[in-house]
């Protein structure tokens, strides 16, 4: 028992450490994404969110912190999580390729000035840089979560995207800095719109 206690101290302490390390990096960029996202909701602009996996329950966390609530009362936000749809993501898959389950959606549903939040963990992939790739074309802004060295994600990005690359190798780390940017995001947000 005493070896599994030891083995949690240690994880709760990697995680602080690396929150530490993220803090000085990224409250800049966390702010000014929060920005970016209030400015476009306030130009009339909504969020689509994407990623695999742990990301995908980040993209939906955020998404149903804007639609309902986050801890203050508001009305809901225009956010929408393009991993929600089991129907058309397999529909995708199936019929052209997985790697185009969100670009294709984004380009049927974003539209100029709307905002790509892409999360990956290891920016490489492909179907969240696609997605990115398809923002683009759709003249929209794009938001990136990533981690490790930023991967291909981090080629992608213009200079009015904002990257928000968690520091460390390993998923769970990055993961939980991911989670702590968007419950900052989403204080943030409201503290604008709300003050």
């Amino acid at each position: 028992m005493t070896e599994l206690t030891d083995r949690v101290k240690q994880l709760f302490n990697d995680s602080i450490q690396t929150k530490n390390q993220a803090v000085e990096l990224l409250a800049a960029p966390i702010a000014e994404a929060a920005e970016l996202i209030v400015s476009r909701m306030m130009a009339g602009g909504k969020v689509l969110s994407c990623g695999n996996g742990g990301s995908a329950a980040d993209a939906q966390h955020f998404s149903s912190e804007m639609l309902n609530r986050f801890e203050r009362e508001r009305p809901g936000l225009p956010a929408f999580a393009l991993t929600t749809d089991s129907s058309t993501i397999t529909s995708i898959a199936n019929d052209y390729d997985y790697e185009e389950i969100f670009s294709k959606q984004v380009q049927a549903l974003g539209q100029p000035g709307d905002l790509l939040l892409a999360i990956s963990t290891s920016g490489e992939s492909p179907n969240v840089n696609a997605a990115i790739e398809t923002a683009h074309e759709r003249e929209m802004y794009v938001v990136a979560l990533s981690g490790k060295e930023g991967g291909r994600m981090a080629t992608l990005l213009t200079e009015d995207d904002i990257e928000i690359r968690a520091p460390s190798q390993t998923t769970a780390r990055i993961q939980e800095v991911h989670l702590l940017t968007i419950h900052c995001l989403c204080d943030l947000i409201d503290q604008q719109l709300l003050g």
